[in-house]
């Protein structure tokens, strides 16, 4: 944006040739460049500050979705009013490629950080190793996930009921503790002391679920919601 045909017709030739710049407006005043800025979205623009009726600066101060600015001018006395506004930087006329080069690399390198900061952090996925270690009878003994069929809170203690054993690894450890080692992808707590493997489960009713021919482990009311969920996620046929 320039009032200037000549300084706005080489701001246009330098543009052209920065690649990672592409025009979308050269504005002769800041009425025009303030409808273009209502019409579409602008990363970043450079103006001039001494225009008549409304300077750049004034542009700038109005917007209420400001883009990245580099300022042009031929006073240099405006330079600190153009960081006040948050400039990117500030071209002191008459200013060659090199220099409009560089605050154009200033450009990109604030769109880039601006940007960065603004992508959400992509979603943690809790990892699952496919086994643990549970430590029982005075050593550790490694579990495959696979293995672990359910497991019964007993106050300080836990029973781990495994497929490949009839009897089950007893472990100092808690309810909560186990419900956040094992991956809630495969393993559903439906009672503040049973957590079962849901790959091991046969059928479900209102109260209870099946994990054997006589092994039966009751749902309980704190977790019945959020368990129907689940099974309401994988249910075929009504």
């Amino acid at each position: 944006m320039d009032d200037e045909p000549l300084a706005l017709e080489q701001l246009t030739a330098y543009i052209a040739k920065v690649p990672y710049l592409e025009l979308v407006a050269a504005c002769s005043d800041a009425y025009d460049a303030m409808k273009e800025l209502g019409s579409q979205q602008v990363d970043a623009i450079f103006a001039d500050i001494n225009m008549p009726d409304l300077n750049g600066l004034d542009l700038v101060r109005s917007l209420e979705h400001r883009p990245l600015v580099v300022f042009t001018t031929a006073y240099a006395d405006y330079a600190l009013e153009g960081y006040q506004v948050e400039a990117v930087d500030y071209l002191l006329k008459p200013f060659g490629l090199r220099e409009f080069a560089a605050a154009a690399d200033k450009l990109r390198r604030r769109y880039d950080l601006l940007h960065a900061a603004q992508q959400p952090a992509p979603p943690t996925e809790p990892t699952d190793p496919g086994f643990i270690y549970v430590k029982t009878d005075r050593r550790l003994v490694r579990v495959s996930l696979d293995d672990i069929r359910y497991v019964v809170g007993m106050s300080e203690y836990v029973r781990i009921f495994l497929a490949s054993q009839t009897r089950p690894l007893i472990t100092l450890s808690t309810m909560k503790r186990m419900e956040e080692t094992l991956p809630a992808t495969r393993f559903k707590r439906i009672h503040k002391s049973y957590i079962v493997n849901t790959a091991a489960i046969r059928s479900v009713n209102k109260n209870n679920v099946s994990v054997g021919e006589e092994e039966v482990l009751p749902i309980g009311e704190a977790y019945r919601e959020a368990f129907n969920r689940w099974v309401d996620d994988h249910l075929v046929g009504r």
